[in-house]
């Protein structure tokens, strides 16, 4: 009987193998797209840091390596006729060295790529300072987590917007949020971040960008999309566009944003809490 059993279970295995097909998914190929990113930023009392401008092109699906340009013109100007050369230092890398913005002023990108010509401009202005950062756990929405909190505040100008960033070990890439002050002007305001890996002797560095109204918009709908995850058969999201801009053809967009912002950055070692 256990023969028979054995040989009903072997029957059933290559029935079961032989009804599967393999299926090719037949991807179209988008066109390759430039990709320029473009963020430029000082930390408050450091006039000595380097700036760097990353510049690649989209790529098929099944590619793993990226498509970096080599070839492209970089050149950083402002409007009291100051110009600033970048300098292709690695595959689709250009380095400013010794810039030192001002406030105030309106800086403008000009990229050139196989004769066309890529522009965006953004306005530098003064950073604000962290006033202070804790630590707390199994408060708010993480009540079995640790969350940190960086606490600002408000110069009261109105029209200001904000970008923290929360950098861990543990995350590939920074926590970002971005906020405005149509409910905060002139008070101190706090941000907060928590995660499940964030454990005591975790050190997290937090960053406190004021960003431009532009940039800022551009962020929200960037930052919506990634949070709005849907299933396999989601409708595509709308592609997010940024401020570069090509002037030769102007139905060619470009993925990416040019901005500059000074910044504050604190941190913070996650510590035994006190029974």
């Amino acid at each position: 009987m256990s023969k028979l059993l054995n040989f009903l279970v072997i029957i059933l295995v290559f029935t079961f193998y032989g009804c599967l097909d393999v299926v090719e998914v037949d991807l179209q190929e988008a066109t390759p797209r430039l990709v320029i990113d473009a963020t430029l930023q000082r930390q408050i009392g450091n006039t000595d840091q380097d700036q760097v401008i990353k510049i690649s092109r989209t790529r098929d699906f099944f590619d793993d390596e990226p498509v970096l340009v080599e070839d492209a013109i970089v050149i950083l100007s402002d409007d009291e006729g100051n110009i600033f050369n970048f300098e292709a230092v690695n595959s689709g890398e250009y380095i400013l060295t010794g810039f030192q913005p001002t406030f105030g002023t309106t800086y403008f990108l000009e990229v050139e790529i196989d004769d066309q010509i890529y522009t965006a401009e953004e306005k530098f202005d003064e950073g604000m300072q962290i006033d202070e950062v804790t630590q707390s756990f199994g408060t708010g929405f993480s009540s079995e987590q640790f969350e940190v909190r960086a606490f600002f505040t408000d110069d009261g100008t109105g029209n200001n917007f904000y970008l923290f960033k929360f950098f861990t070990d543990f995350l590939a890439f920074p926590n970002f949020t971005v906020l405005d002050d149509d409910f905060i002007g002139g008070n101190t305001n706090s941000v907060t971040f928590s995660d499940e890996d964030l454990i005591e002797g975790e050190e997290v560095r937090i960053q406190l960008h004021k960003i431009s109204r532009g940039y800022y918009n551009y962020l929200q709908r960037l930052l919506a999309q990634v949070g709005a995850a849907g299933g396999p058969f989601q409708a595509q999201p709308s592609t997010v566009r940024g401020n570069i801009v090509n002037e030769t053809n102007a139905d060619d967009f470009v993925f990416g944003y040019f901005s500059i912002s000074e910044f504050d950055e604190v941190s913070i070692t996650i510590e035994e809490e006190d029974d």
